[in-house]
């Protein structure tokens, strides 16, 4: 558990074991729609500031309640963890780690602080598209993991050429290494029972390798994975945490192969 040298510093998380009552406190199904369980969506940020207002409004837009969003930020310089705590919304959680850092931890930390049914995580640059949920929501009723998918058939990457090349390339070789028939294997857009995580932990290091043994691993303990498409987009606004030099975009991918490699000959407990 990834909580040492972590500093919440912004509203006291509720016990996992206290309120067995929390799912009420975040309202109800829309009129007419039969009940759900809560949904947790999990927003790991750094320096997000002019992003997490769109995306928490766009994903409480497209989600009904019962939902609650968990923003793990990094201690952004630029306040993303205070714009977070300033909507004053009680379905938002906001962690602030100071010593901790990485993506993949922030996403094991808010898996761990969630209490949703459902389970997610999502980029907070508005480049994995909020208007998409529902329809991943709606596809847990016949499988247990869905994926938000830039190469299944519909899907699109709209990135910059050479960053698509590369993309392409290793989720191709994740395909025939890896097999299950998965195409975006490191798409790092998700919704999942929570059940899934009785099976399947979270390697909580690196940036997208992560995903990719996370969904294998899923694969290998018989959960139904699907994948749904989706066109990716470049942000907008504020600066992308990926290597913008090609050099060092490359270099990454051959770090994504050695661990594709390593993945498929590790043990699965």
């Amino acid at each position: 558990m990834p909580g040492g040298g972590e500093y919440s510093g912004i509203r006291m998380l509720p016990n996992h074991h206290e309120n067995h009552n929390q799912h009420s406190q975040l309202g109800t199904p829309e009129a007419g729609s039969p009940p759900r369980g809560l949904v947790s969506i999990i927003l790991a940020t750094y320096n997000e500031s002019e992003n997490i207002r769109d995306i928490i409004d766009a994903i409480f837009t497209f989600l009904p309640d019962p939902l609650e969003i968990i923003v793990v930020d990094d201690n952004s310089p630029d306040l993303t963890w205070k714009i977070a705590v300033d909507l004053g919304d009680p379905r938002v959680k906001v962690i602030r780690r100071v010593k901790t850092r990485g993506l993949a931890s922030a996403i094991n930390r808010g898996i761990i602080e969630s209490q949703g049914d459902f389970i997610g995580w999502m980029d907070a640059d508005m480049c994995h598209p909020p208007a998409l949920l529902p329809s991943m929501l709606a596809s847990l009723k016949d499988c247990d993991v869905v994926i938000g998918s830039r190469y299944v058939k519909g899907g699109k990457d709209n990135r910059n050429p050479s960053r698509v090349v590369t993309s392409r390339f290793i989720n191709r070789m994740a395909s025939l290494v890896l097999g299950h028939g998965i195409l975006d294997y490191d798409s790092g857009f998700i919704l999942m029972h929570r059940y899934v995580l009785n099976s399947v932990s979270l390697t909580p290091s690196g940036y997208g390798a992560y995903f990719i043994e996370f969904i294998y691993a899923c694969c290998r303990k018989g959960m139904k994975v699907v994948e749904i498409p989706y066109t990716f987009t470049e942000r907008t606004k504020g600066i992308s945490k990926s290597n913008t030099n090609l050099i060092k975009f490359g270099i990454a991918g051959l770090g994504y192969i050695t661990r594709i490699i390593k993945t498929r000959f590790t043990r699965l407990d």
